[in-house]
């Protein structure tokens, strides 16, 4: 496509999870096309705000809902709501002009995605997860292409309009991904809750490393808690006398991946695409409120994949949890062997060749 300038639109929010592959791609696209301008249509959450700061893009929001799990009153609220809302995107369009439209997932993706169809502009979404939202099912239909993430996911979509091209991560993750590790005598174990926080998982942890305090000389914790678990976990920790690194969130995930032995973490697609682009072993706990159940279809991918061990929240116990974390820390062998399958599965060439693919329809 020569020198041109792009302008892009990346629609999507509501977690990290829906926005990290729109910024990969988004980023890729900034660095192919210098000049260009990415926009970022989202939902305003504080989440949104938080993930996209610092970042080279501009942002707009439009006022939308979700539908599931909604009470019949709330979905006719959203339902309301929609021709207003497309009709804030189409202006939007009209004045941004983009060349393509890229539809990430949450709810604020409908309105933009219908109204770019309308102005012909060309269109394509991107699903994480092995079990595809009710958003994506429907605009499935709608738009020119279908970017997946986790074999599976295909039989939600018409042949021919999809592509298996797997979960796009930030350039510094995979670069990361890439540099050798060092040898250390300390093992890290890295705690993930997701950008929303998981309280069951922290207090299970919490609990598991009361535990293994005596034997947990030589262990290292990092443990993204969300908001409103921090001080509770920095506590314990502080009291049982481990050296611990508790953050409501953190930034420089690159690094934390880098330094860990083995993750404890929910099972959300685009955090289970950096751990396996790290090659790093990994104990997951699906979060089961999660729509579909996809969480645990998620992890049962990298499970059948000799990467990963994955227990249900109602059968964990801090006994079984430490029992596991204990067992798997002092296997080197096996945890070596779970994350060379983790490096397996891992699709390092997803935003390539997901720019690739709009680049294609932007030529028409």
């Amino acid at each position: 496509m020569g020198n041109k300038e792009i302008r892009l639109i990346v629609s999507g929010g509501g977690t990290g999870g829906h926005l990290f592959p729109g910024i990969a791609v988004a980023e890729a696209f900034l660095d192919r096309y210098p000049g260009s301008r990415v926009l970022f249509v989202g939902t305003g959450r504080q989440t949104d705000a938080r993930v996209l700061a610092n970042r080279k893009f501009e942002t707009a929001t439009i006022s939308s809902q979700g539908l599931k799990g909604k009470s019949l009153a709330q979905r006719l609220a959203a339902l309301l709501q929609l021709p207003l809302s497309t009709l804030s995107a189409l202006r939007l369009l009209r004045k941004f002009r983009p060349q393509l439209v890229l539809g990430v997932g949450g709810y604020v993706t409908g309105p933009v995605l219908v109204a770019a169809k309308m102005l012909g502009i060309a269109t394509c979404i991107h699903e994480q997860n092995s079990v595809p939202g009710m958003a994506n099912r429907k605009l499935g239909r709608l738009v020119d292409r279908i970017f997946l993430s986790i074999p599976g996911s295909e039989r939600y979509f018409a042949p021919g309009k999809w592509v298996m091209t797997g979960n796009p991560l930030r350039r510094e993750l995979t670069a990361a991904a890439e540099e050798k590790r060092e040898k250390k005598t300390e093992l890290t174990l890295l705690v993930l809750g997701g950008s929303l926080g998981a309280h069951r998982v922290n207090t299970l942890m919490v609990g598991a490393m009361a535990i293994l305090q005596n034997s947990a000389a030589q262990l290292r914790v990092i443990h993204q808690t969300g908001r409103d678990d921090e001080q509770m976990v920095a506590g314990r920790y502080k009291e049982l006398g481990l050296r611990a690194e508790v953050a409501a969130f953190f930034t420089d995930m690159a690094g934390l991946y880098r330094r860990a032995d083995l993750v404890v973490s929910r099972a959300g697609a685009t955090t289970l695409a950096e751990i396996t682009a790290f090659g790093l072993p990994m104990m997951l706990i699906p979060y089961p409120f999660a729509a579909d159940d996809h969480q645990r279809k998620n992890g049962e991918y990298l499970v059948q994949g000799g990467a990963a061990l994955m227990f249900t929240q109602e059968e964990l116990t801090e006994q079984r949890l430490a029992g596991e974390i204990s067992a798997l820390l002092a296997d080197e062998q096996r945890r070596r062997q779970m994350g060379q399958a983790a490096r397996e599965l891992a699709r390092p060439e997803a935003t390539a060749e997901i720019v690739k693919q709009c680049e294609r329809l932007m030529a028409g």
